[in-house]
């Protein structure tokens, strides 16, 4: 028998590659819906960003991105959730200052690694805390403010939208900082605490900012300074704490993670697709609706402030005393 030739191999190579059954090739991601957890009740400033977020992403990539709220104790539920999910970039997570940044120095212990059981993939955006005030206290500006509390130490109260909260640790930072004395009264969520400063119940809150945005400009509250570096331009005429000669700036930036282990051409796609997103013309609305900027990024850029605002919320940690189980 005569030996076969290159040539004929060749074709049989050839036609074995052609007829390889669907299921050897790596399906295309994504090949179906992708989950969105975000670990707040609906209707917050992360519920309302998620889900812009995940309109985009459903529009350019082909597939639905549904998201799905995971409430509860301080979003370690979620992010345990996410812990543990499959690592196939179906299951993602839109994370906040408050998942990791805070859990980490206010939790005695968690269902997991704060940074080696989850990917970073990007970061979305950040958005800063407005100080507000009751029409009723006639405090119309930080000094005004500081003013009035020193004048009654330990008399006046502050809400926060819960112990350990980042309005609470804002308020505590904020104290230490202006040297005052006032009481924390920790409310059940963001809108009862707004509720009682629009009511006169307490003087003043850190308040996110669609609800601080709204009720300055109806005229049911005082707004005193914004938390950021710079103004914002939802709303240009408060001054930030910095100006107001308080040397405190507090961002909640929010990002995109997944489990550990998410494969790098999963990270990278998805890390593309989140800096499209973030610049198409819904989403940089969305973001000017709410006060919030721009924040996409690289995972190593994602760590890097991940890093420097928990080391600052730990100090917050410290000053307020809180430890939670």
């Amino acid at each position: 028998m005569k030996p076969f030739k290159p040539a004929f191999w060749t074709a049989v190579l050839a036609a074995l590659v052609t007829a390889a059954p669907a299921f050897a090739q790596p399906a295309a991601y994504p090949s179906k819906p992708i989950t969105m957890v975000v670990g707040f009740a609906p209707g917050g400033i992360s519920d309302v960003l998620s889900r812009a977020l995940a309109a985009r992403l459903t529009q350019q990539m082909g597939q639905n991105v549904i998201v799905e709220n995971k409430p509860g104790a301080g979003t370690t539920i979620a992010s345990a959730y996410i812990a543990n999910a499959a690592p196939d970039g179906y299951t993602i997570m839109l994370q906040d200052v408050t998942t990791h940044a805070i859990n980490a120095a206010a939790y005695k212990k968690l269902r997991y690694d704060t940074w080696n059981d989850f990917t970073l993939v990007s970061l979305v955006a950040s958005t800063p805390l407005m100080l507000v005030s009751s029409l009723a206290s006639g405090a119309k500006d930080v000094q005004g403010l500081v003013s009035l509390v020193k004048s009654k130490p330990d008399q006046l109260a502050y809400a926060s939208s819960g112990n350990g909260a980042i309005t609470h640790l804002s308020g505590e930072y904020f104290k230490s900082l202006a040297g005052i004395n006032a009481l924390h009264v920790p409310y059940k969520g963001s809108s009862p605490a707004t509720q009682a400063i629009i009511a006169g119940e307490v003087v003043y809150t850190f308040s996110t900012m669609p609800p601080a945005v709204a009720n300055v400009k109806g005229g049911k509250i005082y707004g005193l300074a914004v938390t950021s570096g710079k103004r914002v331009n939802a709303a240009p005429d408060v001054p930030t704490l910095k100006e107001a000669g308080v040397p405190l700036e507090i961002l909640l930036y929010s990002g995109i993670m997944g489990p550990k282990g998410m494969p790098p051409a999963i990270v990278e796609r998805l890390g593309a697709e989140v800096k499209k997103a973030l610049a198409s013309p819904e989403m940089k609305l969305t973001l000017a609706n709410i006060g919030a900027e721009d924040l996409a990024s690289s995972p190593a850029e994602f760590a890097a402030l991940a890093k420097v605002e928990t080391e600052k919320m730990a100090t917050a940690v410290k000053i307020a005393g809180v430890v939670l189980d």
